[in-house]
């Protein structure tokens, strides 16, 4: 599969964040870019997986016949598969590595709690909602969003599996990322839940800054929790 050289990288996660993003960011009207959806399987059966492929929806911008960006949304995994499952995403992506290697964005957004400081205090308390980190090689996209967002402490730990292992395997492979990370609040009233959207909308106004494209915050919806099922998990219908 032939991607743009501008890869925004996304998961099918519980919270229906990935899912959300994926479906708001569209063509700029005022611009040429046009669509093309694909959908892909990989398989897993060099690592032992038989039964289970890599399932991947992904949306083509393009400007006349040349790609623009790529946006990709992986099927959420749980470890071992996960490792597996993205290190064939990274591999399709990289290609032979001979030529240029496309750059990865990939947005995530964290709960305030899985965000720990080497002192074992979260960031919980700071005034900070989203940040950037450069991983991996650097690329004039990279350096660009690394000018524009707030860097993390060094010392910051990341409680997040699909995020350690994509920053484990970029590293290795030396492609070009840039992870936004959201912090969300763990008070699920509704203003903690208007707070969370904020983030969101600011997440895809950065995704949609360097891709030309528009981020349709419209197509967002959010929906006070009223379960306990739906406290716990209050984004599982941010799509509406």
């Amino acid at each position: 599969m032939k991607v743009a050289p501008k890869v925004i990288l996304l998961f099918r996660d519980p919270t229906g964040f990935g899912t959300a993003i994926f479906h708001a960011l569209q063509p700029n009207p005022n611009s040429n870019h046009q669509s093309r959806q694909e959908s892909l399987d990989l398989s897993l059966q060099r690592y032992g997986i038989k039964h289970q492929n890599v399932s991947i929806d992904v949306v083509h911008f393009l400007d006349g016949s040349n790609l623009e960006v790529s946006v990709l949304l992986l099927e959420n995994y749980e470890p071992p598969t996960l490792a597996c499952a993205l290190n064939e995403v990274l591999a399709l992506l990289a290609g032979d590595g001979l030529s240029n290697m496309p750059t990865i964005v990939a947005p995530f957004v964290v709960a305030a709690t899985k965000l720990k400081m080497e002192s074992r205090t979260s960031v919980a308390g700071d005034n900070i909602s989203v940040y950037g980190l450069q991983v991996g090689a650097s690329s004039g996209l990279t350096k660009a969003l690394f000018t524009n967002l707030q860097s993390p402490p060094p010392s910051l730990q990341i409680f997040n599996q699909q995020l350690a292992c994509l920053l484990q395997l970029v590293r290795v492979l030396k492609m070009p990322t840039f992870v936004i990370i959201g912090k969300k609040g763990q008070n699920f009233h509704h203003k903690t839940s208007e707070e969370e959207l904020e983030v969101i909308h600011e997440i895809g106004q950065h995704l949609a800054s360097f891709s030309s494209l528009r981020f349709s915050g419209e197509k967002i919806a959010w929906d006070a929790p009223k379960s306990s099922r739906e406290t716990q998990e209050p984004w599982r219908a941010l799509y509406g």
